[in-house]
């Protein structure tokens, strides 16, 4: 009888039903996060870099690969105004750790507005599409800081098959983005003197009310760089964003849902959950 219920269990195992949950999202890249890895400066996935030239339709950049034989959804990252890709370059290799595929552009000109930013994000997720076979089409990405931001929300407009954006710190004269329809995670610094979230960072998150899913997130205390910054709130919570939506990743779903409640690190955090 011992025989016949270890065998029925080594069958059962075996079957499709009981393998289904693993197999539900193939785009699941990388191991199931904890409090502790979401924080962390590097994910499990070795990463390559190149140097992009510039380009006719953005000013070249970096793409950050992770090493690996999958596919992976891509990310482009815009800089602000006068900056260039050393601003948030930090994003591409530990991104690209997770499981992205990231570009890091420079603009054409650091003057650029934020509007031609949003074109330069999305002609560098066209150029990692068409030169990266690492690269799938369908789950792509943008974030920027400051213009770069605003640049963001625009490149969301245009390319409504996006599957996330962030927009950090975000500037741009349009306030109202009600077309919007990318799932938006907005981060705004409390005390930033540049992009007051009263004037961008709020009114652009109340105004995205065609997205399926939205959030805003505040930094206590922080300036207009520290929503760029390499710190583990920024950290946690772009990874958890992009993981959730470029990915269909469900496991990150407990970092974002039930929104955080304000602490030393947050002031204030809004956000559309529940999300799966």
């Amino acid at each position: 009888m011992r025989i016949k219920v270890v065998f029925a269990a080594l069958v059962l195992a075996l079957t499709p039903a009981a393998t289904a949950t693993a197999a539900a999202n193939p785009y699941e890249r990388g191991p199931a996060p904890t409090a502790a890895t979401v924080e962390a400066a590097r994910g499990t996935f070795a990463v390559t870099q190149a140097a992009i030239a510039r380009q006719t339709n953005f000013g070249g950049g970096t793409i950050y690969t992770p090493t690996s034989d999958l596919t992976f959804g891509a990310v482009a990252i815009s800089p602000g105004f006068t900056a260039n890709q050393s601003s948030v370059a930090h994003f591409g290799p530990r991104l690209a750790s997770y499981g992205f595929v990231v570009v890091t552009i420079n603009t054409l000109s650091g003057f650029d507005d934020p509007d031609s930013r949003g074109r330069q994000l999305l002609a560098a997720l066209d150029y990692a599409v068409r030169t990266n076979p690492r690269v799938d089409a369908s789950r792509l990405a943008v974030m920027g800081h400051s213009m770069g931001g605003g640049g963001a929300l625009r490149a969301s407009v245009s390319r409504p098959a996006l599957q996330a954006s962030i927009p950090l710190a975000a500037w741009h004269t349009t306030k109202n983005w009600s077309t919007v329809g990318v799932p938006t995670l907005v981060l705004g610094g409390q005390n930033d003197p540049t992009a007051p979230n009263s004037q961008h960072s709020t009114p652009f998150y109340n105004s995205i009310t065609a997205a399926p899913d939205k959030a805003f997130l505040e930094l206590r205390g922080g300036d207009h760089s520290d929503p760029r910054s390499d710190n583990v709130t920024v950290r946690k919570f772009t990874l958890s964003w992009l993981k959730r939506f470029v990915d269909n990743d469900v496991r990150y779903d407990q970092f974002l849902c039930p929104a955080p409640a304000p602490n030393t690190a947050i002031s204030a955090y809004r956000d559309t959950c529940p999300h799966a």
